[in-house]
């Protein structure tokens, strides 16, 4: 029998969930998947800039597509949007677990609040939102779960302790995932992407500085989520992006001390 995830290589009328698409990342996908003639349901807190998504979508795709505002921190409310849309949508086969910030402070000086938040919102509504569809996509044994997590989550760098502590989880919780739901025919990609031109850096650098100094290395948001639809269909466990971070974090795992030379010093642009 067809592998679960091998049947999504045609996305026309399937149905793809998305949190997180509002902006940056989470939007470029939305569109990409709209391209392919997926129903896109878009999802996050801003209900306003989500319909605006989701009008590009259909114009894209000439399907339907939604918005649904949600707050991926609150359990209660990821589990009434997945019955949701399973009841009034169709089943869910693609999931892009795009939601999250970051914030570079030092780890002395970080408030814990924002600490507890940011793995309520990166962590377990990752979690959370994971589950309540995959229990779905295990009952009809096919799916693609692509959960965004950061090149942060390979190799930290000074100022970024509680962010890449978060990617660190959801590297280790995607990796355990993939090997449980390989015989359902779900498959379980994580992204690992360095800096990216996004909104993201409003929030995660207060001082606005941030993305001048890497400018020749940020990735553009729309590269990045045509490599990620392109992985829907396959059994590729994770996209790591740029190629150098990936070579970088390689040399992290061989020669740790050089490792943390490089974090600290050539990669460490906060």
């Amino acid at each position: 029998m067809t592998k679960g995830y091998q049947q999504l290589k045609n996305l026309t009328g399937k149905v793809a969930l998305i949190t997180g698409a509002s902006s940056g990342m989470g939007e470029q996908i939305a569109y990409e998947l709209a391209k392919k003639g997926a129903i896109v349901v878009c999802c996050a807190r801003r209900l306003d800039r989500l319909e605006e998504v989701a009008a590009i979508c259909r114009k894209i795709s000439h399907q339907e597509a939604y918005a649904f505002a949600v707050d991926v921190s609150v359990p209660n409310q990821i589990e009434k949007l997945v019955e949701k849309v399973e009841a009034t949508i169709g089943p869910i086969d693609v999931l892009v677990n795009d939601a999250g910030f970051g914030l570079m402070e030092k780890a002395l000086d970080f408030d814990m609040t924002i600490a507890e938040r940011m793995f309520r919102v990166n962590v377990l509504g990752l979690i959370y939102m994971t589950k309540y569809t995959a229990l779905h996509m295990a009952e009809r044994k096919r799916g693609a779960i692509i959960n965004i997590a950061s090149m942060a989550g390979k190799m930290a760098t000074p100022k970024s302790s509680v962010y890449s502590a978060t990617k660190f989880a959801v590297l280790g919780y995607s990796n355990a995932l993939r090997l449980e739901l390989k015989p359902l025919g779900i498959s379980v990609l994580t992204v690992n992407p360095g800096p990216v031109r996004t909104d993201f850096f409003n929030i995660a650098d207060e001082s606005g500085k941030y993305l001048e100094s890497i400018s020749n290395m940020a990735l553009n948001p729309e590269i990045v989520a045509k490599k990620v639809v392109k992985t829907i269909g396959t059994a590729k466990r994770e996209l790591n992006l740029p190629g150098y971070m990936e070579v970088a974090h390689h040399l992290y795992q061989m020669c740790p001390y050089l490792g943390d030379y490089l974090a600290g010093s050539i990669f460490n642009k906060k």
